[in-house]
């Protein structure tokens, strides 16, 4: 048993010590690989969501993301400290092109469920978290997005320019802003020529 939680552990935290070899990252113009391995890679965020089923209706269907893992896990309310221990949750992984890095974690209370925190604040703040996506269709994503249950736009898609990087040319990107079922600011974009 002690064995089985171990390995439940390690998957859920992500530890492997290298990508794939073939997965190499895709590099953005004026940044250079670094010359040694970092120590850290970003695996995943974790949403804390209040229905699973609208949160997999954006991340899923409409930014196009792969469930890789969906499960229903026993809480300690220690570690993640949030909810009772012995509450139940269910935890959906999901992956965009990268199997290592850059995933999205759902996470769902089931039994008992979280109390409700009420709306969400529509102004950011110390501690809000803004999650930058690219894509390959802003305007059709975007545009679909305004379907699901729970989702405010603070911005339609429009073009953005912001200064290279290390005096690279300039990043021009189409996108939109939108708070997502939860409150979790998402920045869609394209990059664009």
């Amino acid at each position: 048993m002690r064995i089985a939680a171990l390995a439940l552990g390690l998957l859920l935290a992500g530890c492997a010590a290298t990508p794939p070899p073939q997965f190499a990252a895709t590099s953005s113009p004026g940044v250079e690989a670094p010359k040694d391995r970092l120590p850290t890679d970003v695996r995943r965020t974790t949403l804390i969501v209040r229905n699973m089923e609208d949160s997999l209706k954006l991340y899923r269907d409409v930014v196009g993301m792969k469930v890789n893992y969906d499960t229903v896990v026993e809480m300690s309310g220690v570690a993640l400290p949030a909810g009772v221990p012995g509450a139940k949750a269910r935890l959906v992984l999901l992956n965009a092109n990268d199997p290592f890095i850059g995933w999205i974690g759902l996470m769902e209370w089931l039994d008992p469920k979280l109390a409700d925190p009420g709306p969400y604040p529509k102004r950011m703040g110390p501690g809000g978290v803004v999650i930058v996506m690219n894509t390959d269709d802003v305007e059709g994503r975007c545009a679909a997005a305004k379907s699901v249950p729970g989702v405010t736009f603070t911005a339609e898609p429009r073009l953005q320019e912001y200064e290279g990087r290390n005096g690279g040319p300039p990043i021009r990107v189409m996108g939109c802003n939108f708070f997502d079922p939860d409150g979790i600011l998402i920045e869609m974009n394209q990059l664009l020529k």
